[in-house]
């Protein structure tokens, strides 16, 4: 996928960005915080094996300068 194109419409994070806040009390603000950071550090963990596997790629098929 290509990283300049926009996020699709409909997409988890669009659809949070239009979630209305106000019915939300204190504590369920603080769950739901809870639970995007968890997200966070899964996608964050995720994005990191991604490119780690990238480079071991690169690696193993970059050119040989002679």
């Amino acid at each position: 996928m290509d990283e300049d194109l926009p996020r699709p419409k409909g997409d988890s994070a669009s659809l949070l960005a239009k979630d209305l806040l106000d019915p939300y009390s204190q504590d369920e603000l603080a769950e739901r915080i809870a639970l995007l950071e968890a997200e966070i550090a899964r996608i964050k963990a995720h994005r990191d094996k991604v490119a780690a596997h990238r480079m071991a790629a690169d690696a193993l098929f970059k050119p040989r300068s002679s």
